[in-house]
């Protein structure tokens, strides 16, 4: 396990690393165990971009928690974690490791699960976040599943994600567009020194939100 202490807006977000993790079918590590520029990325976008004083806040594939816990240093009143269930316990020491556990929850939450009870006991968002989860296009008939029930009907919940651009980004943003009815906006990063090119910043509308959608401040 290495520690790092990460500096986002004033705020010092200590994130522990887990390198023992593996698939409990395929026996291979699993990544999102690790912190990603994508979501260093994303938790810097959100300091400059977003006001998150008093939200209620949702991460998917949340991996070591950083864009999440940076929201609750960010004034969310409720920021829940969730990703499968091998990675659940490194969410929880990087919750504790940074004493917000009065307003950060892990939960488990496998994309596209038919086990609605899952989705009722979340309750509903302001704000979900993503960071480097289109990689798999057959991933994205479940993601875009489960964030039509978080973000349900005549809700205003907003959908952001940071992603490194890679061969099949574009081969996932087009299933979100074509088979799951999202509209797709790639937004320009404007960080400190500037986003990466190989990244890119994306707010998606489920396709019942279509006439109230939101982009950031830019």
């Amino acid at each position: 396990m290495s520690t790092r202490e990460i500096e986002i807006a004033g705020n010092s977000i200590i994130i522990q690393e887990l390198d023992n993790v593996c698939d409990s079918v395929t026996g291979r590590p699993l990544t999102g165990a690790w912190l990603w520029d994508s979501a260093l990325i994303l938790a810097q976008f959100m300091s400059t971009h977003f006001d998150i004083q008093n939200k209620s806040v949702l991460e998917l594939g949340a991996g070591a928690g950083l864009p999440g816990l940076t929201a609750a240093r960010l004034g969310a009143t409720r920021v829940v974690l969730t990703d499968v269930k091998p990675l659940l316990p490194g969410l929880i020491n990087n919750v504790e490791a940074n004493g917000l556990g009065d307003r950060v929850e892990v939960r488990e939450l496998v994309w596209g699960s038919d086990d609605l009870s899952q989705l009722i006991e979340l309750g509903e968002f302001d704000m979900v976040i993503m960071s480097d989860v289109f990689y798999d296009p057959e991933e994205m008939v479940g993601l875009g599943k489960t964030l039509k029930r978080v973000c349900g009907t005549g809700r205003h919940t907003v959908v952001w994600a940071v992603s490194e651009v890679r061969t099949r980004t574009g081969d996932c943003l087009h299933e979100l567009i074509m088979s799951q009815g999202f509209r797709v906006i790639e937004l320009t990063c404007q960080l400190g020194g500037g986003c990466p090119e190989a990244f890119a910043v994306y707010e998606l509308i489920p396709p019942m939100h279509e006439e109230n959608f939101h982009v950031a401040n830019t």
